[in-house]
């Protein structure tokens, strides 16, 4: 199978803000005067279009009490207001399948300097029901004795993402180096695994779940599960490069840059600016009207009182005061920190996070990423706002699933 370099080039998006008391210092424009004063530098592109990212919404700067540690606080951010949903990770899906169908069939471009990629205008238009699309494609699909039916069905090991990254943490250490020693690529296979319904329950009947959560369409707007941390992480660079792609195209800044959210950044937006809330919308678990708050297992054996059995529509419940929906319940959710015992002696007091780039050669310990919020099979004492657990960074669960943040101002310049 052809190899294509799914390159992401990162641009420095700088501002400048004063805040004192609530008051904003109105900034200078730079004039470009030769007058032998310095006014600043005249940026050739602004940061337009990035004001009120899709469906996100603004966590501001604050300051809370973290689980298990002191106050500590978190400049602000934006974050999905909703979990990644299977359409969402779908549209990530057909991505890298028609990348590589695109370079397997010859749609690309090859610049001088021998870099590849993909001619967009022919991988929208390839036509996955063509037999003769198919033929030229053998390498992508599945060999004949894995085939049910005899329906040919491509493999889902080959839809494989590769990614350029740099090790900001290393280099920040190791300054005598020189730069080339922190650029990494890695390559994750993407799909879901879709056995996790079986997988993490045995003797139980799940096998619908395994058919119809990702593929069917009934299933579009609840959240993906069965995505590694890995695959989370991958996901937010593709997110990364498809959102600045589309800039570049219509000759905006870009620069900005999706990621997991810290554990420090979920527990304060779960807590959607109340510091003494157990849970995201209070401390109960009904509301005067009976209703339960979220999605969860309310007693031993009672998993349908909240009105679900699985996973609900990520769109389901009542948001917090932030306008996060499922902060706690649906499903629990990675964050980008490591797993470490005692991690409160080691975390900073402002935008903490402990971030270990674990390799397949590391100990287990090291692979451990914190996870939150809690999830539809957990009870309440597990979907409290302060609740934390891990997963290792390579096991995929039917119960977490994720959502990204992306830092930039609360407003973007226009002028």
């Amino acid at each position: 199978m052809s190899k294509i370099k799914l390159n992401f080039y990162g641009a420095l998006l700088l501002s400048a803000a004063a805040m004192f008391a609530g008051c904003k210092a109105k900034m200078s424009t730079a004039t470009g005067l030769d007058d032998g004063v310095v006014h600043g530098a005249k940026y050739g592109v602004v940061p337009k279009g990035m004001d009120l990212p899709s469906n996100m919404v603004y966590v501001p700067t604050g300051s809370f009490q973290l689980a298990g540690g002191g106050s500590v606080s978190v400049n602000g951010f934006w974050m999905d207001k909703y979990e990644v949903t299977n359409a969402q990770y779908h549209q990530f899906v057909n991505w890298v399948r028609d990348s590589i169908a695109a370079v397997e069939l010859g749609y690309v471009h090859v610049s001088q300097d021998g870099d590849t990629t993909v001619d967009w205008t022919k991988a929208k238009k390839i036509n996955w029901k063509d037999s003769a699309i198919l033929g030229r494609l053998t390498g992508l699909m599945l060999p004949p004795e894995d085939l049910l039916n005899n329906q040919p069905e491509i493999d889902p090991k080959k839809l494989v993402y590769t990614a350029h990254g740099y090790d900001f943490n290393a280099a920040a250490h190791h300054p005598d180096q020189p730069r080339k020693n922190f650029i990494y690529t890695y390559s994750v296979p993407i799909y879901p695994d879709t056995l996790v319904w079986i997988k993490d329950f045995d003797y139980s009947y799940n096998i619908s779940m395994v058919r119809d959560y990702f593929s069917n369409p009934a299933y579009a707007q609840y959240p993906v599960v069965g995505v590694t941390w890995r695959q989370a992480t991958a996901f937010a660079h593709w997110r990364t490069n498809y959102l600045n792609q589309y800039l570049g195209r219509k000759k905006l800044a870009s620069g900005n840059v999706y990621r997991l959210p810290t554990e420090a950044e979920f527990e304060y937006a779960a807590r959607g600016g109340h510091n003494n809330f157990l849970y995201p919308w209070g401390n109960y678990l009904k509301n005067n009207k009976g209703c339960i708050m979220a999605n969860f297992k309310d007693g031993r054996g009672n998993y349908t009182d909240d009105g679900a059995l699985y996973p609900a529509r990520v769109d389901s419940y009542f948001p917090n005061d932030y306008g996060l929906y499922n902060m706690s319940g649906n499903v629990a959710e990675w964050t980008s920190t490591s797993f470490v015992n005692g991690y409160q002696v080691y975390d900073n007091d402002f935008n903490p996070n402990i971030s270990i780039n674990a390799t397949s050669a590391d100990a287990a310990d090291l692979k451990r990423k914190t996870v939150r919020g809690g999830s539809w099979k957990d009870p309440a004492i597990d979907i409290r706002v302060n609740a934390r657990s891990y997963e290792y960074m390579d096991s995929a669960r039917s119960y977490i699933g994720f959502r990204c943040v992306i830092d930039i101002p609360p407003k973007a310049s226009k002028k």
